[in-house]
């Protein structure tokens, strides 16, 4: 079909809620990559990022079993070592950018063609991944909310969720970088904000 499709960047901090905007987006036309899902299977079928991750962490970063990624062993070496961490960020990041690059160029082909691309990734500003975007969309909500989120769904104390916030860039850092910002506290409701906000998108999107 030709021209580029509208590049999105959906973002926020852990429990902000971002997921449930992306998946409301989705349902109103946009074609959404998730980041975070992206990468896991990257890890596995990427033969440059794999062959990274084994330079750096040893054959026993994947199972011999299997060839999966072995994930706790991963964990556990990078968990609180900044620069282990820093450096399979420095594998990962480069080739999601790759891959969601090639995932908008198959859908800029399509007919008929999805309303905008939207990548929801928790580290879109950290990674750079930014710079890629024509708009930012930033979810955010207040720190109770986010932290009651977080140990409901992923059975973590609140001191555990509290570290995973805190391991993360913060909001005001966050919401310099946004276009538009959708609140999702429980109090206002996010459904209007994400149908005003997908108007706002289409709208743009025409103008590409």
């Amino acid at each position: 079909m030709g021209g580029r499709l509208l590049r999105v960047g959906l973002t926020g901090g852990i429990g902000s809620g971002k997921s449930t905007v992306a998946r409301l987006l989705a349902m109103m036309g946009a074609a959404v990559y998730v980041a975070d899902d992206r990468a896991k299977a990257l890890m596995c079928s990427d033969r440059e990022l794999r062959a990274g991750i084994v330079d750096l962490f040893g054959p026993e970063a994947y199972r011999a079993d299997t060839g999966e990624l072995d994930r706790a062993y991963l964990s556990g070496r990078v968990f609180g070592d900044a620069a282990r961490l820093a450096a399979l960020n420095a594998l990962v990041h480069p080739a999601v950018e790759r891959d969601f690059r090639s995932w908008v160029a198959e859908r800029e082909e399509m007919l008929p063609r999805p309303a905008y691309a939207v990548e929801e990734a928790a580290v879109l500003i950290e990674s750079g991944g930014w710079r890629e975007m024509d708009r930012i969309v930033v979810v955010a909500a207040p720190l109770s909310v986010r932290l009651e989120r977080v140990v409901r769904r992923d059975g973590v104390s609140p001191e555990q969720a509290m570290e995973r916030v805190k391991a993360q860039m913060g909001d005001e850092e966050r919401l310099a970088y946004a276009d538009a910002v959708l609140t999702a506290d429980e109090v206002r409701l996010l459904l209007p904000q994400a149908v005003e906000l997908h108007a706002a998108l289409c709208d743009a999107a025409r103008s590409v």
